[in-house]
């Protein structure tokens, strides 16, 4: 950081100005602290965050094992567990979210910005299911199951039995397509009409189905589809 005036140092930017000024690069920078003989920390974030470019972006490091961050030249042991760190407590955070019973669903979109971080990474398909009082308020959020969407995997046991303990009036069905697309397919709106079927015998509602894709979503409610 030597080379870099005071007043464009990373970490006085942020202390000065708060982080929503810095750019992603310079975010990196102050997590993995220091640079090279070579290069400058920032330097060394805007070389990691290029080779995330041809990958999809910035998400790409939450995929990057601490194995393939240390295989990167200036990036030891220490900045890819720092960084591997930083990727999951993202991801906790926002998880974390959907706990707190204050939050109100009130469209597919309010779904999509709790989940789509967390979800648009998955290597496979995962099946959740968010539980709602009267209010639309969250109860909980499950994991069912994780693979391809179809009878077998998602049983109305498992989508229902924790529904009706928690005395919830309605629910919400959310799973990610790893490729990236959320168009449904039709074992997507199978599987939902299914669930629908068996939560009308148990007074519980099925309000939608939200997939999530890659910063896309799509909501079966909204494209008619249930």
């Amino acid at each position: 950081m030597k080379d870099i005036p005071a007043s464009e140092r990373p970490y006085e930017k942020l202390e000065k100005y708060g982080p929503e000024i810095l750019s992603n690069a310079e975010l990196l920078a102050v997590i993995i602290r220091t640079g090279s003989a070579e290069e400058t920390s920032v330097a060394l974030a805007q070389r990691l965050l290029s080779l995330c470019e041809s990958n999809g972006g910035i998400v790409h490091l939450h995929d990057l094992s601490v194995e393939e961050l240390r295989r990167i030249k200036g990036i030891g042991r220490v900045k890819s567990l720092q960084i591997k760190a930083v990727m999951e407590l993202s991801k906790r955070i926002s998880a974390s979210l959907i706990n707190d019973n204050k939050v109100t669903i009130k469209s597919p979109a309010d779904v999509s910005m709790l989940l789509m971080e967390e979800m648009r990474h998955l290597k496979k398909e995962v099946f959740k299911v968010i539980l709602l009082n009267t209010k639309n308020h969250i109860i909980k959020y499950l994991n069912i199951s994780v693979g391809s969407l179809n009878a077998s995997i998602v049983h109305p046991r498992e989508v229902f039995s924790e529904a009706v303990k928690s005395g919830c009036s309605g629910m919400l069905l959310v799973h990610n397509h790893p490729s990236g697309d959320p168009e449904p397919s039709r074992e997507d709106i199978e599987t939902t009409q299914r669930l629908i079927n068996a939560g009308s015998i148990l007074g519980i509602r099925v309000l939608d189905h939200v997939i999530i894709g890659d910063g896309r979503y799509i909501s079966l409610r909204e494209q008619g589809l249930m």
